[in-house]
């Protein structure tokens, strides 16, 4: 190997006396005294400390910058004070000749290498190359390169086939804005990055591949959270012919629990089957449709008990309660926890306390002490029991009682087994909804989905037999430890059942041609029956690895406003480019001035 004959991570006590070259990164030089000198030396695979013990060898490494790569060639031997935290600890090498590969020509860092995850995000965004050399930094990175490589494995051993689609395409309306190119050829005309490959694999499954998947890139102009990147993000994708939900069921427990158990923080996750919770049920028990089932709190509908107790935000809305054993919180903590509610939910939370004697205490005690038997008994309180409460309307008050589950669920001991995955499927998700903009029926979620009945369940709605609100389609997400790693649904594969489907929005034929006309044309040419589903390989590895932020696990991530400083991208370019794309920009009279 050109530089070097073993890596920094190689060399165990069974080499002492040989001849070995290294090379690496300098990461730190401690001096003892003018002819003594400890150097570790850092690469890929892991550290060897060097041994600097003559006056001209000392002052070779002094003239070497911190971060410079250098190649040296030395003597192995045991270490007279070993080192059991590093792997290889109980030997190092006496150098006789240093060469700098590639100077650091700087004295002064952004940030310690090996600290760099205390450093401001900006500057590790920045100075990404620096940040990635911290081990710590990359093993993130290593174990997303593994479980994706297991995915690749597991896919094809369940035979699927590997195929990957373009990425230049059409504008389509798939719920998130799309990023916009300019067709140098087609003046006006442009093309879209693919939200995700829903229309080319469902082509796929119409031309006759019985089994599809690949790591996709999918594009999206949205905002950033902590469980999502702004741009781009990849996802498992498959499709299969002939299939239904179960089928795409068995594929995705057969496939991840291995993984999970493998590459996973924790050493347990769910097995098959997986629970699976109906959407309306998910958000009457857990406040949300991505429950996190390692907490143990669930809500409880307390309209009826506390609707008319008096207290005003009660008044004329659905109330639901969180109760909380155990939780001895002093009232400033109470105060925090419920402040974070607050803004994650967009709603104020209120609360009481059972005390010892079985009084009602604190909070809004006062209101709901008068009813305090029929509230006991309908909450199944006991003494020390903490109620947290959210009003409004339904949607709102699901929501925020969701929110007092998770965070009263991780900050009360005894509420969260959080040592490992619990996975289940939320199903029977609604078809429709009344948009809040338009005030219309729009669909809820994925236009592609097959409403379950099919064509007789659409028609009745037409007839005013049943409430379009109702219809449930036959689709489907994974939820793992409170994060959606996919949805996925059995595909409305019928040009008649589409059509259809989209009256009920008010699009009729034409609209539907217009916007999916591949689709809708090859489903004319006889469409199987198909399924599939999407999980997320930047949420998945953020899971297995046990970091909050999907930043973490992304080699080379933007920042929270979409930009990527280290490349200095989106940038400006030259009207010449424009030109060729038939393009001219527009600024505002603030950004002119």
């Amino acid at each position: 190997m050109q530089n070097r004959t073993h890596t920094c991570g190689e060399l165990r006590i069974g080499d002492a006396g040989k001849k070995v070259q290294l090379s690496g990164w300098l990461e730190n030089m401690r001096i003892v005294s003018a002819n003594l000198a400890f150097i570790v030396l850092r690469d890929f695979y892991g550290t060897t400390q060097l041994v600097a013990e003559t006056e001209e060898m000392m002052k070779k490494f002094k003239e070497i910058t911190k971060e410079s790569t250098i190649s040296v060639t030395g003597v192995v031997r045991e270490r007279s004070s070993k080192n059991p935290k590093q792997a290889t600890g109980e030997i190092e090498v006496v150098p006789d000749s240093v060469t700098v590969l590639g100077r650091c020509r700087y004295n002064e860092l952004p940030f310690e290498i090996n600290h760099s995850r205390e450093a401001d995000e900006t500057a590790r965004l920045r100075y990404r190359y620096l940040d990635l050399r911290n081990p710590e930094v990359k093993k993130n990175i290593i174990l997303r390169c593994n479980v994706v490589a297991a995915l690749r494995q597991a896919m094809t051993e369940h035979g699927f086939l590997e195929i990957t689609t373009p990425i230049l395409t059409a504008s389509s309306p798939e719920g998130a804005r799309d990023y916009l190119v300019p067709a140098r050829k087609h003046p006006g005309k442009f093309y879209a990055l693919p939200q995700a490959p829903q229309q080319f694999k469902q082509l796929l499954m119409t031309a006759g591949f019985d089994r599809y998947f690949q790591i996709a890139p999918c594009f999206r102009d949205e905002d950033a959270r902590g469980d999502r990147s702004p741009g781009e993000f990849y996802q498992l994708d498959m499709e299969m012919a002939f299939a239904t939900q179960e089928d795409v069921f068995a594929v995705l427990e057969d496939v991840l629990p291995p993984v999970f158990a493998k590459f996973g923080k924790y050493n347990r996750a769910s097995s098959a089957p997986f629970k699976r919770i109906p959407y309306l049920e998910a958000m009457e028990k857990y406040g949300s449709d991505k429950p996190d089932l390692r907490i143990d709190l669930t809500v409880q509908d307390a309209t009826e008990v506390l609707g008319g107790c008096g207290f005003g935000p009660f008044e004329g809305n659905v109330v639901k309660a969180v109760v909380v054993s155990g939780f001895q919180g002093s009232r400033k903590v109470i105060d925090r926890l419920l402040s974070d509610v607050e803004v994650q939910a967009g709603s104020k939370p209120y609360w009481f306390r059972v005390d010892e004697n079985g009084a009602f205490v604190g909070g809004i005690s006062k209101f709901v002490s008068p009813v305090a038997d029929v509230v006991k008994e309908k909450l199944g309180l006991a003494p020390g029991d903490f109620v947290g409460i959210s009003a409004g309307k339904k949607t709102l008050a699901q929501k925020t009682a969701g929110v007092l589950v998770k965070t009263f669920g991780a900050a009360v001991p005894g509420h969260m087994d959080k040592e490992q995955y619990a996975f289940c499927w939320i199903v029977d998700f609604p078809m429709y909804e009344i948009g809040e903009e338009s005030g219309e029926l729009e669909f809820c979620h994925n236009p592609f989905s097959m409403p379950s009945g099919g064509l007789d369940t659409l028609l009745a709605a037409e007839r005013g037999e049943i409430d379009p609100l109702t219809i449930t389609a036959d689709q489907y997400d994974l939820v793992c430890n409170g994060v959606e790693l996919s949805s996925g649904a059995v595909r409305n594969h019928d040009p008649e059942i589409m059509v259809k489907a989209f009256e009920l929005v008010r699009l009729g034929e034409e609209d539907v041609k217009k916007k999916f006309p591949a689709m809708y044309n090859a489903f004319c040419y006889g469409a199987p029956p198909h399924a599939g589903i999407a999980p997320g390989v930047d949420r998945m590895v953020m899971l297995l690895a046990g970091e909050d932020s999907i930043r973490e696990v992304i080699p080379f991530p933007m920042n929270k406003n979409a930009q990527d400083i280290m490349m200095g991208a989106p940038s400006e370019v030259t009207e010449k480019q424009l030109e060729e794309l038939h393009i001219r920009t527009t600024a505002t009279e603030d950004e002119e001035n």
